[in-house]
């Protein structure tokens, strides 16, 4: 019987030992957990332990290049990273006071106004879309300091052809970046996305009449009115889907051919369709978007209360979590867990982050 450990095989345990804190645990398949928040409303600190920390309506989410979870907290005016390896939250941007101050300084004395969506670019810096600022913040990771790149911080619709920073927005919702670092903006007031060009900052409306009326199932970019463009996801190869807020429709752009056409939604508010063909299916004000690798769309179906899945090689639409009442949870079988008007999700790999806003929980499942 062998009862002596070689040294090689004391210091693999020992290894093991002291790098296991630092590991999330990871639910089950098809399982849903809380991994930050605690169902109350507050104000999360610096060094917060997550599943301890009280959270404010967390709207967008992303992975950071960190492998870090970021989130834009409408309720708290900030940004906020939570380290999925110690679990504990740190302050990005925001004082927690609502405002339009900083620029120039120190993203943590600035003040932010209902942040909605965020995203990294190629270089790891930050982009917000705050809506009651009607403005684009950019947060430079390295030097930590805060600046406008888009909006006056007064509600309009003017400069197209300009510097992005003297156009005016209306409540922009969310932002996604290409390859390139050109910044699409869902100018959600005034019906369009605009367009930020990387390399000379300048603005012009990418999609969009500044009509609110009804898109048809398939047509050009050109010309064509979108109703509360919402969300917006890119995918590796350049296809481009974009969530119609009001409109109730989701719909897949060929940013080339400048085509668009629709993958769900009748255009009717309500929630039906499960197991049938998404583009027969209601939707109620839908939010956030993300796309899996396994060939899917995920959508925050929001006013149902419920994150929905499209399945782009059938075209088939179903739900994934949530009972389509508004509740609290309780964790473990999606289809049981209550959700209170989910906002964003983000998909990494196998695992889908939901921000559970108005349960003030971020919720993690992996497919």
């Amino acid at each position: 019987m062998k009862t002596q450990q070689t040294r090689r095989e004391f210091m693999g345990i020992a290894a093991a030992a002291m790098a296991a804190p630092f590991f999330q645990a990871q639910p089950a398949p098809g399982r849903i957990v809380t991994i930050a928040g605690t169902g109350i409303e507050g104000m999360a600190a610096r060094g917060d332990v997550a599943d301890h920390a009280t959270l404010n309506n967390p709207f967008g989410l992303v992975i950071g290049p960190d492998r870090a979870l970021y989130w834009a907290e409408y309720g708290s005016h900030r940004i906020l990273r939570l380290d999925l390896r110690s679990k504990t939250i740190s302050i990005i941007a925001g004082t927690g006071t609502k405002g339009y101050s900083g620029d120039g300084g120190p993203a943590l004395a600035a003040q932010l106004n209902t942040p909605h969506e965020l995203r990294f670019d190629s270089k790891g810096n930050i982009y917000v879309a705050e809506r009651d600022n009607h403005v684009i913040r950019f947060i430079d990771m390295k030097s930590k300091t805060i600046s406008t790149v888009a909006g006056t911080g007064i509600r309009g619709f003017t400069g197209d052809g300009g510097p992005a920073n003297k156009a005016q927005l209306a409540q922009p919702h969310s932002i996604a970046l290409d390859r390139a670092d050109n910044v699409y903006v869902c100018d959600i007031m005034n019906h369009r996305v605009r367009k930020i060009d990387a390399k000379t900052g300048m603005i012009a409306t990418f999609a969009g009449t500044g009509e609110r009326e009804s898109t048809p199932e398939e047509a050009s970019l050109d010309g064509t009115p979108l109703a509360g463009p919402r969300s917006i996801e890119i995918r590796p190869d350049g296809t481009m889907y974009l969530v119609l807020r009001e409109g109730n429709k989701v719909l897949a752009v060929d940013v080339v051919r400048r085509r668009l056409k629709l993958l769900a939604g009748t255009g009717e508010m309500g929630y039906t369709g499960d197991r049938g063909p998404a583009v027969s299916a209601k939707l109620n004000g839908p939010k956030g978007i993300a796309y899996s690798a396994e060939g899917a769309i995920y959508i925050s179906d929001t006013e149902s209360h419920v994150v929905r899945r499209i399945d782009l090689r059938n075209g088939q639409i179903s739900t994934v979590i949530g009972t389509g009442q508004r509740g609290d949870g309780p964790d473990g079988d999606p289809l049981a867990c209550k959700l209170a008007r989910p906002h964003g999700v983000f998909i990494q790999g196998r695992t889908l982050y939901i921000g559970d806003s108005e349960n003030h929980r971020i919720r993690m499942m992996q497919l």
